[in-house]
Order: structure tokens, then C-alpha cells, then sequence
């Protein structure tokens, strides 16, 4: 049966226990949900500096001290247990995925939360502007494009955006909501045509769920907190840990 998690820290409870796996869109609606990236001191610096310079895919929330375990917006939180699913690269190939890192964790270890767009569906979907991915329990479909994310130290690489089919007459009312999100990635990167962005095909997404799109629809592009996963992987960075796609830490901020 499906449940959907109304309070952020019964849901982070969910996932440090293991009772939840599931993408978190659709769940603490008006919460304020991120992205994740883990990143050994000597690597953090350099990629503060490329969330600075690509403030759209990459809008930062929260900075953990080194070794810090606890979210600041988040009490009695454990970043290291407390997200649905985790991945861990290393030199660039993705070697595993797990449901928590506590086994792995290093005192050297920064935290960055970056916000996603997660966060603004709900206002959205209160609109009259109803989300499939959302409506079909699915993964947002996400896509590697050809927009060249601003350079920093080591880090490097293109932008990935998460896209959603809006009707033609609710375009302008999404791009205006979203807006009101800038720590949630804001408006859109683009509108309509993926190969104008360098998206050959729309149902085979890099990451999550492949949706229709129906013929009074058009895609929206949003940036998307995936970007670290995709620049550590081109930059061939010796050791990240991120969320899974999709699977956020959940925040007690209001969006």
C-alpha cells in the first residue's frame, strides 16, 4: 500500500529504519526537499565555488561542518541514514548503491544540501496543474544536456535538468510559481524542443521514469540537483556519495 508522508521528520524516521525507498516527490508537501553531495574536505572547497557559479542547478541550502552528521534544518537528523537511497562514486564509475553510509562515513567528510525542484510540485500541483510523474507514482524523468555548467577547480561538466509535460495554457502559470522557488531551482532553463538542449529522445531519460507526453502538452525543463552526480562523474572526482535520483533528504524549512 502506498503511504504518503505528511511530516518531514516521521519520513526521515521511515528512511534510517529502511521502511522507505521511494522517490520523495509527492511526500512533506510544502517542505523544502535536497539534493545531497559528499564530498572529502580537500574536494569542498572547489565544489562550494561551482555551486557559487551555477547557482541554478546547483542552489545551496545548507553547508555541514567537516565529520557533521546533523542537518542544521533538520534536528535530529543523520545525513548519513536519513535519505531513501544513496550512491557512491568513485574516480568517476558509479560503484554501488546503498540505503544508508554510516559504514563508509570518514571525518573528513563535507555535506552540501542543494535544493530541488521537489519543492516547489506542491505549489504547483495546488494551482490546478497536475504533475504526472507525481500522479503516477513515478521518478521525475531526468536528461544530460549540452549547457556547459561554469568550471571550478576540478569540477566540470553539463547541466542536467528534470522535465515535466505541462498543457500550453498552464506553461506561463508554472514558470511564474517555480519562481518563487529560487532555492528549488526557480524557473525553467528552457521550454519546448529537447535537441535544442541536446535531448535526443525524451522517453529514454539518463535517470528516473519515462512519461507521456500528450499532444496538448510541451515539456518543461527545470535545472536539476543531479548536475553534481553527472560533473563528479566527468570530472572523475576519487570519492562522492549522493542521494539516488529522486530520492531527496527531506528539510524541516517551509518552501
Amino acid at each position: 500500500m502506498h503511504v504518503t508522508h505528511d511530516d518531514p521528520g516521521a519520513l526521515r524516521h521511515a528512511c534510517r529504519s529502511g521502511a522507505f525507498t521511494l522517490p520523495t516527490a509527492g511526500h512533506a508537501g510544502g517542505h523544502i526537499q535536497a539534493n545531497l553531495m559528499i564530498v572529502p574536505q580537500a574536494d569542498a572547497f572547489d565544489f562550494l565555488l561551482f555551486c557559487q557559479r551555477n547557482p541554478k542547478p546547483c542552489p545551496l541550502i545548507e553547508v555541514l561542518a567537516q565529520g557533521s552528521r546533523e542537518v542544521q534544518c533538520a534536528p535530529g537528523s543523520d545525513i548519513a541514514t536519513d535519505v531513501p537511497g544513496y550512491r557512491v562514486y568513485r574516480h568517476g564509475e558509479l560503484v554501488e548503491e546503498r540505503a544508508d553510509v554510516a559504514a563508509l562515513w570518514q571525518p573528513d567528510f563535507v555535506t552540501f544540501l542543494i535544493g530541488c525542484s521537489f519543492s516547489f510540485e506542491a505549489a504547483v500541483a495546488e494551482a490546478g496543474i497536475p504533475l504526472r510523474h507525481v500522479v503516477q507514482r513515478r521518478n521525475v524523468a531526468m536528461y544530460r544536456t549540452n549547457v556547459a555548467c561554469a568550471p571550478a577547480g576540478r569540477f566540470s561538466g553539463e547541466m542536467v535538468v528534470s522535465m515535466r509535460p505541462i498543457k500550453s495554457r498552464d506553461v506561463a502559470r508554472a514558470v511564474e510559481i517555480s519562481g518563487r522557488f529560487p532555492q528549488a531551482h526557480g524557473t525553467p532553463v528552457h521550454v519546448g524542443n529537447p535537441r535544442a538542449i541536446g535531448i535526443a529522445d525524451l522517453m529514454k531519460p539518463d535517470y528516473g521514469d519515462a512519461v507521456e507526453i500528450r499532444d496538448d502538452e510541451v515539456p518543461v525543463f527545470w535545472a536539476c540537483g543531479v548536475t553534481p552526480q553527472w560533473v563528479s562523474q566527468r570530472s572523475r572526482l576519487p570519492l562522492c556519495i549522493t542521494h539516488a535520483p529522486g530520492k531527496m533528504f527531506v528539510t524541516d524549512l517551509k518552501g
